[in-house]
């Protein structure tokens, strides 16, 4: 069993449901969402980012448009579609029950 890939995988679906829900409460810049990640102590970087992002709109969970920057480039800020609510609906029952699993397990111990 590859124990590496398997952590990146849960690192994968757990930092999917964060953004999710970060963008569930107001549409975010990308530098934006790493602020955000960082104040939860998750530490990622543009280049975990934007890949997470991608198949997150691929998917149709999420939604971008452009903006003008008065200090750069356009900043493409994303949103959450109505098909990534009803997914974030399941991620966070599934959430619920897993820590709700772990929880009764370990607490016996």
């Amino acid at each position: 069993m590859n124990t590496e890939n398997t952590k990146a995988q849960m690192r994968k679906g757990i930092l999917e449901f964060c953004i999710l829900s970060l963008i569930n409460h107001r549409e975010m810049y990308v530098s934006d969402l790493i602020d955000e990640l960082k104040k939860g102590k998750l530490d990622v970087v543009e280049g975990t980012l934007y890949p997470l992002l991608t198949r997150l709109k691929n998917g149709e969970f999420l939604s971008y448009r452009w903006e003008e920057s008065t200090g750069g480039p356009p900043r493409k800020y994303y949103q959450i579609t109505e098909k990534g609510k009803l997914f974030l609906d399941e991620l966070q029952n599934t959430w619920k029950e897993l820590t709700d699993s772990v929880n009764q397990i370990t607490q016996k111990i």
